[in-house]
């Protein structure tokens, strides 16, 4: 299978929310429900089924900045328990909404450019 130096890249398509085949067309209708095709090349898009990926990798990268950034305001600063809340639990609201969309965009570029499917017995 060669790769076609053409196609635009799944990571750069994904993270902008455009379509995987063409790169024009938007992959998102709201805010993460993905469209039944390309408004511009047509691409059916009903292979775009990413599952929990985009939440799992959501909750790790926020998970480890938010704890790594709270150990080390505790350590420095000791600030009260109600602030740590407040403060942590925005940071973990802001950044996961600001993630998942790109996340899931990246996954189903990565979906199509992969040509994956979902797993099938052979008979």
């Amino acid at each position: 299978m060669a790769h076609d130096p053409s196609a635009p890249s799944p990571i750069i398509t994904g993270l902008k929310g455009l379509c995987p085949r063409c790169g024009k067309g938007h992959v998102f209708k709201g805010y993460l429900k993905v469209q039944t095709k390309c408004e511009v090349c047509g691409l059916d898009l009903a292979f775009a089924d990413t599952g929990d990926g985009p939440a799992f990798f959501v909750m790790s990268i926020v998970g480890i900045v938010v704890v790594a950034l709270a150990l080390w305001a505790e350590f420095a600063y000791s600030p009260p328990i109600w602030l740590h809340l407040v403060m942590w639990s925005t940071l973990s609201i802001v950044l996961s909404l600001a993630l998942v969309r790109p996340l899931k965009g990246v996954l189903v570029g990565l979906q199509y450019h992969h040509k994956a499917e979902e797993g099938r017995f052979q008979k």
